[in-house]
């Protein structure tokens, strides 16, 4: 399988699905039951092709002596957009930094960016039956997936037909460092990608370019993203006039099964 990009934080390394598996699982406790990243890798993948859904470029990373561990899956789903390719994101700790989770977006094709519109945990915390629990929590964010094609070709459609001028930019940008988007130091390269695009794809002075300037500094920033991206989509959603629905955030384990039940 082709191997896509994986921008890492800092202080990960890409890692094969062998090294991935090779990670030993802390003992559970009383109160914390840890998954294994590659079962929960495995049980997005089960969920993905159950709903007809294929995975076509993935790639793994591992920080902290394995105990953190993000993935990018791109799934293929009907007609390919030129432009961008669905993504789903998954994340896991051994160390109880942060629970199970899944990120939905996409990623822009031309230049291998990335964004997201939200994360969805899969649980509060690692408990005694999540890993039972797993494949019913990860079908239900994967029903997103269709709207999300929906919404993001809505998405990137106006963010191309809306021009911007360098006032209307800076506003955006100042929302954004307000919105924790990026760090003040990370202003002047936001401004050098709108006045000097890396890559010409990134077309005319509309807020396709300005959109594409932000991702591309926020590379390298995987742990992070998910709420950078979905922040700026708020803003940029915001300056082009659109109103699109937020992913709900979380989904607790504990919660949605004992409503289904």
């Amino acid at each position: 399988m082709q191997q896509a990009r994986l921008m890492l934080h800092t202080g990960a390394t890409t890692a094969t699905i062998d090294q991935v598996r090779a990670v030993a699982t802390p003992p559970r406790t009383d109160s914390w039951v840890p998954i294994p990243h590659d079962r929960l890798v495995e049980g997005v993948e089960r969920s993905l092709e159950s709903v007809g859904l294929h995975v076509v470029t993935q790639a793994h990373g591992l920080a902290r002596d394995g105990q953190r561990y993000f993935g990018l899956l791109q799934v293929a789903q009907g007609d390919q957009s030129d432009d961008f390719g669905l993504v789903v994101g998954v994340r896991n700790s051994h160390d109880k930094s942060f629970p199970a989770a899944l990120a939905l977006g996409a990623t822009v094709f031309v230049c291998d960016n990335l964004s997201f519109s939200g994360e969805v945990k899969l649980a509060r915390k690692h408990t005694t039956y999540i890993e039972r629990d797993l494949p019913v929590l990860v079908s239900r964010a994967l029903g997103r997936l269709t709207d999300l094609r929906h919404t993001q070709e809505r998405r990137f459609i106006a963010y191309k037909e809306q021009r911007l001028s360098d006032s209307q930019v800076n506003d955006v940008v100042i929302q954004a460092l307000d919105a924790r988007v990026l760090p003040v130091t990370r202003i002047p390269d936001v401004l050098k990608e709108w006045r000097q695009p890396a890559h010409e794809a990134f077309g005319d002075k509309t807020a396709w370019r300005l959109f594409n300037g932000f991702t591309e500094v926020l590379k390298g920033c995987l742990d992070r993203l998910p709420l950078r991206t979905t922040a700026l989509h708020g803003i940029l959603d915001a300056t082009c006039g659109l109103v699109i629905p937020q992913v709900p955030q979380v989904i607790d384990a504990e919660a949605h099964l004992a409503h289904a039940v």
